[in-house]
């Protein structure tokens, strides 16, 4: 009896933390996925910068804006994490649903409204762009299928603190 009163309290404490997992998970995603495109694509490949509209210099200055923000939203979200452990609330599966859903959520929002309505950048410039933007947004959709899937599965789900 004892022990099912104590996995009641765990759970009711977890689940006032539901929102705080995917919120972390969700910046921490938009951040990781704007580093890894600033530093893949723009630094170490030189396919676009972030504003391709402008000189050269200015590209790369608007690359260093872009780097900023991408970093002050992965340290945002891994502050929001360690509070989480602190508090011991902690739920790895809803978190990593909220990195997914981030990440790709940003990944689409780069390929359609940057890429294709703003047209502040391409994701390179070649003859042959669809094959690009197929795979760019046929990825952020499968990122955002399985953080959507993993969110789902854990909505409703008691599940022991880590």
């Amino acid at each position: 009896m004892a022990a099912k009163v104590e996995s009641d309290n765990v759970d009711s404490h977890r689940s006032g933390y539901l929102s705080k997992n995917v919120w972390s998970g969700f910046l921490f995603g938009v951040g990781f996925i704007a580093f890894f495109d600033e530093a893949v694509f723009h630094q170490l490949l030189h396919w676009h910068h972030f504003y391709d509209k402008s000189t050269t210099a200015m590209g790369l200055v608007s690359d260093g804006f872009f780097h900023a923000f991408s970093w002050f939203a992965t340290i945002g979200g891994l502050f929001m994490l360690a509070d989480l452990r602190r508090k011991q609330g902690f739920w790895p599966a809803r978190w990593w649903g909220g990195v997914l859903l981030g990440a790709g959520g940003f990944q689409l929002y780069d390929g359609i409204i940057q890429h294709k309505m703003m047209r502040i950048h391409q994701i390179r410039y070649v003859e042959n762009i669809i094959v690009y933007d197929m795979i760019w947004n046929l990825t952020a959709l499968a990122m955002i299928l399985v953080g959507g899937i993993l969110l789902m599965r854990t909505r409703n789900k008691r599940e022991r603190p880590s």
